[in-house]
């Protein structure tokens, strides 16, 4: 067995690696571009993940401090660029990307601005289902805004032509990709609403990437179906595609040919439905007519209406007998009230100071007021004796 002349502790070596990666010109601040998986968010605030591409992958942390500078949510499934530094974590020997800034890549940034814009228009109530406008039951002209060339305007017209053969469609040609195609979306709209050209309006493209539908994301688009008169319907993309358009509008449809759907009822269908209310209603007129017309019967057949002097008569002779009884009511009431009349004077008159007068009592009085006690006079002062039948003056003496 060879002599061994130099033995290291893990730790030594791990503490070595990580001295060398620290060192590195280029792992010390570098940008590296993949795939965020395996994403969890620490109790501790700390940010741990894998970042990938199609050959590799690498260990990632992000300490809290740096995660206070993230304008978004990572999530998994996210393209991104992360800025940091490469190092190792010597008690497990593994080396990792250490973020100081995460950023999304190409299309991610496009995702951040339409969150924003998206949370933006939310709370300005411009989703509110509450100010979303009913669609006509059958719309007059329908205007669609789209491309001339493309396939949605096919697409409508077809589909609108098979279930209501009379629709009336007019296109209002706009580019619907490109830089600043949304400018010619918002004219449109505002020109129809100015004019009063339709009583629907369909907005819409194909399918696409997120950036070629970007210009459905709008602000000023949003805000140009939001304050139209006449009800929009969204019909951007394929089923899985939202754009701002989509929240804004009174109705989203999924494609354009389902926009064309939710406008135009089948004319096979209402004729049915008409049809079948017209039955519905002459069935319940008749009805109606029988019921009023036995009750008319009812009414010729009855007693009274054959013999209506005895009615009178009857109502008569039960008038006579509540006036007698109310005249019999008011003189029984007048014949109780005199009686209490008359007590009430009896008692009066036995309360009365005449009568007692009448007694051969006399009244002492004093400048009209009755004299109570002899204290009320003083001595040879005069005063009046009240008698029944007159007065007398006396004097008091000593």
């Amino acid at each position: 067995m060879s002599k061994i002349n130099n033995v290291y502790t893990v730790a030594q070596v791990n503490k070595y690696i990580k001295k060398i990666l620290d060192n590195d010109f280029i792992l010390s601040n570098v940008v590296v571009k993949g795939e965020i998986s395996n994403f969890k968010n620490h109790s501790s605030g700390h940010l741990y993940f894998s970042l990938k591409d199609e050959a590799a992958t690498i260990k990632c942390v992000m300490f809290k401090g740096q995660t206070l500078g993230l304008k978004f949510k990572p999530e998994d499934g996210m393209k991104v660029l992360i800025s940091g530094y490469v190092s190792a974590y010597e008690r497990d020997g593994q080396y990792q990307l250490y973020c100081d800034s995460i950023q999304l890549d190409g299309v991610g940034d496009l995702y951040v601005q339409y969150e924003k814009l998206k949370e933006k228009l939310e709370k300005e109530g411009l989703f509110d289902e509450s100010k979303k406008k009913k669609l006509p039951l059958l719309p007059s002209v329908v205007g669609v805004i789209t491309s001339p060339t493309g396939a949605v305007i096919k697409d409508i017209l077809n589909v609108s032509l098979r279930r209501f053969p009379k629709a009336n469609i007019k296109l209002f040609p706009a580019a619907v990709q490109g830089e600043g195609a949304f400018k010619e979306l918002v004219h449109q709209v505002n020109f129809i609403n100015e004019n009063n050209l339709a009583d629907v309006i369909i907005i819409g493209r194909g399918g696409g990437s997120i950036e070629d539908l970007w210009n459905f994301n709008s602000e000023e688009l949003a805000y140009a179906i939001f304050n139209s008169k006449i009800p929009v319907v969204s019909a951007v993309g394929h089923e899985t595609d939202f754009t701002i358009c989509d929240f804004v509008s009174d109705l989203r449809a999924p494609t354009p040919s389902a926009a064309a759907e939710v406008v135009f009822p089948v004319l096979e269908e209402l004729d049915y439905k008409l049809s079948n209310f017209k039955k519905r209603m002459s069935f319940a007129l008749i009805e109606n007519l029988k019921k009023k017309k036995k009750q008319l019967e009812r009414v010729y057949e009855s007693y009274y209406f054959k013999r209506p002097k005895e009615l009178v008569s009857k109502l008569s002779i039960r008038l006579d007998g509540d006036f007698k009884a109310l005249v019999s009511a008011q003189d029984k009431n007048i014949k109780n009230k005199k009686t209490e009349f008359v007590k009430l004077i009896n008692k009066l008159d036995t309360l009365s100071p005449l009568k007692t007068l009448s007694r051969g009592y006399a009244v002492a009085m004093k400048n009209g007021t009755t004299i109570k006690s002899v204290n009320d006079l003083e001595v040879n002062e005069k005063f009046i004796l009240k008698l029944s039948d007159g007065e007398v003056n006396a004097v008091r003496e000593e």
